[in-house]
């Protein structure tokens, strides 16, 4: 028999996971403490607000806004509240607060001042993606959003690339064509798992080789829309052979001078070692530089 915890206490603050596309993925719980809390605090108070509206849920003078921008400032006002006994519920737009949204500065400032955090799990586009992927190897890496500048998204890239465990990211609609681009070139026969609009009325979730992505894609003029969870197989080990070796060795004199890309594709061609695998070995030396 689960515990039957009431909905909300004296000066806790509710961590509340919401529906990431699908409103039917609310629970029950989380009904019950957005009901009864004093205060909601949100990333946006118009998409909570027109969430909870949608639930039957009043919100009229409890809604205050906690954006990333000023939510060490808004924090403080929250603790305030707390304080002399008021309960209070946190909400980011959609998914599990704190993963890959805001929240964390909030938790951080209210767990010093002393008082409780309270997880109110439910959706998350992370663990939608991992229960429908298939994954038998239960280790991964999660590292969020994709960086959106050219040097920092190419090593994230590279590293995903030379990663023993599954790599689950997320990626936008702005982004996710060169991003199927490049995961392409780097690790063209590596399975990849793409959720498109998880819960939501098109959501798709395909499992091809990283070389068909790009394709795969631009079958669809609106298949680019929405956001997006990958997850990356595992790179496989390098076998070490004497063909190997020789190619290693090659291949760490010429990242001196050449440009990893470069190098690798060079190095194939005179071993015959794949170009993919020197250059996932080439991402993980952390002592090569572009």
């Amino acid at each position: 028999m689960p515990d039957n915890i009431p909905a909300a206490q004296k000066s806790h603050l509710y961590m509340v996971a919401t529906p990431i596309g699908n409103r039917g993925d609310i629970t029950q719980r989380a009904r019950d403490v957005f009901a009864s809390v004093d205060i909601i605090a949100c990333e946006d108070t118009r998409v909570t607000g027109e969430l909870l509206r949608g639930y039957g849920i009043l919100t009229q003078g409890k809604l205050i806004s906690v954006r990333e921008h000023n939510e060490r400032e808004a924090a403080a006002q929250l603790i305030e509240r707390l304080g002399v006994g008021l309960s209070a519920a946190y909400a980011s737009d959609a998914g599990t607060p704190g993963l890959s949204d805001p929240g964390a500065r909030l938790v951080e400032a209210v767990r010093a001042a002393g008082f409780r955090i309270v997880p109110v799990p439910g959706a998350s586009a992370l663990t939608a993606l991992i229960s429908a992927a298939g994954i038998n190897d239960s280790a991964f890496i999660f590292e969020g959003f994709l960086p959106h500048q050219g040097g920092e998204r190419e090593a994230a890239l590279l590293r995903y690339a030379s990663e023993p465990r599954t790599s689950v990211f997320y990626e936008s609609t702005h982004r996710i064509t060169q991003c199927l681009e490049r995961l392409a070139t780097l690790c063209p026969t590596r399975t990849l798992i793409i959720g498109k609009e998880l819960t939501r009325t098109f959501e798709m979730i395909v499992s091809l080789p990283a070389a068909q992505a790009p394709a795969w894609l631009a079958e669809d003029k609106h298949r680019a829309n929405g956001e997006f969870v990958l997850a990356l197989a595992p790179a496989p080990e390098l076998a070490t052979t004497p063909q190997v070796l020789e190619a290693k060795r090659w291949l760490e004199a010429l990242a001196k001078e050449l440009p990893p890309a470069r190098a690798a594709k060079i190095v194939a061609k005179m071993t015959g070692v794949p170009r993919e695998e020197l250059y996932r070995s080439l991402a993980g030396n952390e002592s090569c530089e572009e």
